[in-house]
Order: C-alpha cells, then sequence, then structure tokens
C-alpha cells in the first residue's frame, strides 16, 4: 500500500488537498472524496478481491451507472484480478513486497 501511496502522491503532488486525499484513501477510502467513478471503480475492485464468488451483474451495472463504458469496465476487471494473482504469487513465495 505504501509503495502504491507513493506513486498517487507523485501523481497528484502540488494539487489542492493531496495529502488530505491520500491521507483518506490509506485510512478508509469509502471516507475519502471521490468522484461517483472512483468510488465505483474502488467498491468493485474491493468486492472482487475480497468476495469474488458473490459478483453480481449489478456490480457491472454500478460502473456503467457511475460513467464508465464497457472498454473501462473492461480494464477494471484486468487489473484487479491481475494485482490479485500477482500478490498472490508474491505471498505463496514468501516475497516481501515492501523491502
Amino acid at each position: 500500500m505504501d509503495t502504491h501511496g507513493e506513486d498517487l502522491g507523485a501523481e497528484i503532488q502540488g494539487q489542492p488537498g493531496a495529502d488530505e486525499l491520500l491521507a483518506a484513501l490509506k485510512a478508509d477510502y469509502r471516507r475519502a472524496e471521490l468522484c461517483a467513478a472512483d468510488r465505483a471503480m474502488l467498491d468493485y475492485a474491493v468486492k472482487l478481491t475480497r468476495t469474488p464468488s458473490t459478483m453480481r451483474p449489478d456490480d457491472v451495472q454500478a460502473l456503467r451507472s457511475a460513467g464508465l463504458g464497457d472498454a473501462a469496465i473492461h480494464d477494471v476487471a484486468q487489473i484487479t484480478a491481475l494485482f490479485n494473482y500477482y500478490n498472490r504469487v508474491a505471498d505463496g513465495l514468501g516475497i516481501d513486497p515492501e523491502p
């Protein structure tokens, strides 16, 4: 999480509220001031990560309702799944993700 936070921090550095946003995202993204699309993407990614067998068509519809098109929805699913895969490989091999 720290590495991703640093990456995001570098992208938004100097923007008003950047430090507050990073702190809120690290503490609990659900309390951060996010646009509807960002919140929907994070909600989807968390559900797909934690309880993938509970995914339903409504989860994709929530992304569409937040303004995402099919290509963006596909990207969210692929990126979430890819990071879950990487994390499981790293965990399975005992790799320290943030040495």
